[in-house]
């Protein structure tokens, strides 16, 4: 056999600087942060993002609205909301919004929009109005002038009753009677010859003929007395008109100048005007309010009066002309920028509130409260993207608002189509707001394909990445950060090396050396943690080996899983073997992700080898435990061994390659080398070193692909050695193009410079077979015919037996197939 060298072997060996990246302190220009300008800035590393969400704050058409894509932790919210104030603040601040009553139809509140600030101009203005209003024509009421005019106006109506009831004296008396004044009206008495009214008992004492002559006369006297009565009350009512007319007119000229001063200043807004107006005619028609007396029979009964009294609130008190300040910008600096943390649909597009008075709920417009999209119109609302779909109505009613651009107050159960209590229904608010959308990538794509309206709105992605490369500039920008941590969070200073550390944990949680992590939530909580263990030690800076404590500590938390894995396989009750060396098995690596911690956990792959034409059989994917990846990667290595040994003849060959002890099934392709590594030892019958485990991916042509988790599963295997104690001859073989990927553990690290544990990088499964039997893979030559002694030679050696063995049983069985008669023919023959 053609053995390895000792040179090919350390040729391959990963030399302890390519294992991991250091953060060398020194090119801080810093000794701890607080020295460091804190970090100014809303995100580190991130320029496509800060590209888009440039253009999409500039985009101002409508459409252009804004979904901000990410991983959790990468400050997608705390970049949205700096960038976006930012911006708002060179921004027109927009018009205050008020809601007023319609004195037509109360249940319809208007809407009026002022300049920001004439708002809470316009409700002490209307407040201030009403108050002199009612001065004013309390005084008008009271004055002399008004009171000569209703005197004289009422001594001309009296003159003209005087002279209708002397009127109906005269008719009465020329039919025999006398008039007379009661309580309850006007009576009319009969008359005696001597002129004196009769009594009834001299009544009684008529003859029939008399009485009944009495009757008539009276009947006629009522029938013309009718007229003089009707005249008599219309007179009346057109007095009582009149009067209120005068009231009215003194009242309207008491106070013109007050309300036409107001008109004065919201001259150039009409429907202001058109308010003041209003609130004039209804202060004019309803001047009892204003005097303190009753309402009007006409009043009685309206909406206005049934709502007011349903408050507990008497007319007088003048509700009615309160103006209801919506939204209030006069302390607003540029454009609003609104957080809505709590997406519901109330709370999105605000309510109708209602009182319980007297056993019922009555409401009005004062009651109108605003929600997060009237309060940011005119600006820029945040929003959390997952409770905004999980909220009933709500995201169907934010895009009902993009589309319409204006905001009806409605009921969420209006909204489902459930059955509604009467209630407001205020004019619309006419709405301009940029919305930006904060979610994972996943929701965003998922709305992209499912619903039609949101690419209409949201044609603007700012998609943050999970990475940044890890140069000068970034490495300043992280120090700043880690400063501005610890100036936020009131904690110990960071010396330089503690924050070199924090530099190779940030790439250490993205597994690669040139990269660094922009989930700077992990990172926070990792600062803090170190800060909290350097303030338990009495410290007064937070030094490198707190920053190791906080990350070992963090792991002892959540590794409980791995080290009951460590001793199922110490105690030998999960088979995996780490010296010695075996026909058709080696070791493979797999990482178990339980969300919040991963690591790599060793497994035994075997592979047996017999007789047949069913080619490589996967038991996992035979019994449905293999997932689609797996399943291609099985297909691949077995169309790479088809490929180099099948080329001139077919194979007569089975094989069955499994994962041992493995129950719970299997995904991903980064063990396919090491499932070809056993089938080609169990071919050649060359034992495969345990002391070294084996991951990567293989292709069709014969090619180790890169894969993920690989610090884990070098580390995964490293302390199952080092559980057994360390050999000095163990290690792992990764794909060369993993090299990058490696930032391990300091362990691991010490094990290396020490000799004692060896990191293999290949790029081809010859290269790894070399490694695992020591033996030379062996490349063809010309006529495709490999060196005697290599791997390959062995293999194909042995693939011609068994084709012989096949072709030979074959034979044999087709000949104890013949027919019994050819036989016979045949031993006669022989025996002639």
């Amino acid at each position: 056999m053609k053995a390895l060298s000792a040179a090919q072997l350390q040729s391959r060996r990963l030399p302890l600087d390519r294992l991991t990246v250091r953060c060398a302190p020194d090119i801080f220009e810093f000794s701890s942060t607080r020295e460091i300008t804190p970090l100014e800035e809303g995100i580190i590393g991130q320029p496509r993002a800060v590209k888009a969400m440039e253009f999409g704050l500039g985009a101002k058409h409508p459409g252009f609205h804004i979904f901000i894509s990410g991983p959790i932790g990468s400050g997608k919210t705390g970049f949205a909301v700096t960038k976006v104030k930012q911006v708002a603040q060179s921004e027109s601040t927009p018009d205050d919004i008020c809601y007023v009553n319609h004195f037509g139809q109360p249940d319809r509140p208007i809407v009026l929009t002022l300049p920001a600030g004439m708002g809470s101009e316009l409700r002490r203005d209307v407040k201030e109005l009403v108050e002199e209003l009612h001065g004013e024509i309390r005084k008008a009421l009271e004055g002399e002038a008004h009171e000569k005019r209703r005197s004289a106006f009422l001594r001309q109506v009296e003159t003209r009753l005087t002279a209708m009831f002397r009127e109906m004296e005269e008719l009465a008396k020329e039919e025999g009677f006398i008039l007379q004044k009661g309580q309850s009206g006007i009576f009319t008495i009969p008359m005696t010859e001597e002129g004196k009214p009769m009594s009834k008992d001299d009544f009684d004492s008529l003859e029939e003929k008399r009485r009944q002559e009495i009757n008539d006369r009276e009947h006629r006297l009522e029938s013309r007395l009718a007229d003089v009565l009707r005249r008599s009350r219309n007179l009346q009512k057109e007095a009582n008109n009149h009067l209120k007319e005068i009231e009215r007119d003194s009242a309207h000229q008491a106070t013109k100048h007050l309300v036409d001063a107001l008109k004065e200043k919201y001259k150039n807004h009409v429907k202001v005007v058109e308010f003041l107006t209003n609130v004039q005619e209804d202060v004019l028609e309803n001047l009892s309010d204003l005097k303190g007396g009753a309402p009007s029979e006409e009043e009685e009964g309206t909406p206005a009066q049934l709502i007011l009294l349903a408050r507990g609130q008497r007319p007088s008190q003048l509700t009615r002309y309160e103006v209801n300040l919506f939204v209030e910008n006069g302390a607003q600096v540029g454009a609003p920028v609104i957080v809505e943390s709590n997406p519901t649909f109330t709370n999105l597009f605000g309510k109708v509130e209602y009182r319980s008075s007297f056993g019922s709920m009555a409401t009005d417009f004062t009651m109108i409260k605003p929600g997060a999209v009237h309060q940011a119109n005119g600006g820029y609302l945040i929003l959390q993207a997952l409770p905004l779909l999980a909220s009933p109505g709500a995201w169907e009613g934010l895009k009902r608002v993009l589309r319409t651009r204006e905001l009806r107050i409605e009921n969420l159960g209006e909204q489902l189509g459930l059955p509604s209590t009467a209630t407001l229904k205020p004019e619309p608010v006419p709405i301009d707001v940029k919305v930006i959308l904060i979610g994972s990538p996943r929701i965003y794509y998922l709305l992209y394909n499912m619903d039609e309206d949101f690419r209409k709105f949201f044609k603007v992605r700012v998609d943050f990445d999970s990475v940044m490369e890890r140069n000068q500039e970034n490495i300043r920008k992280y120090a700043a950060f880690v400063g501005s941590v610890c100036e936020r969070e009131m904690l110990l200073p960071f010396t330089a090396e503690a924050v070199a550390r924090v530099i190779d944990y940030s790439s250490r949680l993205v597994s690669h050396q040139r990269k660094l992590s922009t989930s700077f939530h992990d990172i926070k909580d990792m600062i803090v943690e170190a800060a909290m263990w350097a303030e338990s030690e009495g410290a007064t800076e937070v030094l490198a080996g707190h920053v190791d404590q906080a990350i070992q500590e963090k792991n002892f938390r959540v590794n409980r899983i791995e080290e009951r894995i460590q001793e199922t396989i110490c105690d030998g009750m999960l088979l995996v073997d780490t010296d010695g060396a075996v026909v058709g098995q080696v070791n493979g690596l797999a990482v178990l992700d339980l969300g919040d911690y991963a690591f790599g956990k060793p497994n035994r792959i075997t592979a047996r080898v017999y007789l047949g034409r069913e080619g490589v059989i996967h038991i996992e994917r035979e019994i449905r435990l293999s997932g689609q990846s797996h399943s291609k990667g099985v297909l691949i290595l077995t169309s790479f061994f088809a490929s180099r040994f099948a080329r001139e003849r077919p194979l007569s060959l089975s094989a069955a390659l499994t994962f041992e002890q493995l129950y719970d099934g299997i995904d991903g392709d980064s063990a396919s080398s090491a499932e070809l590594y056993a089938l080609l030892s169990a071919l050649s019958e060359l034992p495969l070193r345990q002391d070294i485990a084996v991951t990567g991916s293989v292709n069709q042509r014969g090619e180790v692909q890169p894969i993920g988790g690989v610090n884990e599963k070098i580390e995964g295997f490293f302390r199952l050695c080092q559980a057994r104690g360390l050999t000095g001859s163990q290690g792992v073989i990764i794909p060369a193009s993993n090299a990058p990927n490696l930032m391990l553990d300091q362990a691991v690290l010490d094990a290396v410079e020490a000799g004692r544990f060896h990191i293999y990088a290949v790029s081809h499964v010859d290269e790894g077979i070399e490694i695992l039997s020591g033996v030379q893979a062996g490349q063809p030559d010309e006529d495709g015919k490999y060196p005697p002694g290599t791997v390959n030679a062995l293999i194909t050696e042995k693939l011609l037996r068994m084709e012989e063995k096949w072709q030979e049983s074959s034979k044999q069985a087709k000949k104890s197939r013949k027919p019994a008669s050819i036989r016979s023919g045949e031993r006669s023959g022989e025996n002639g």
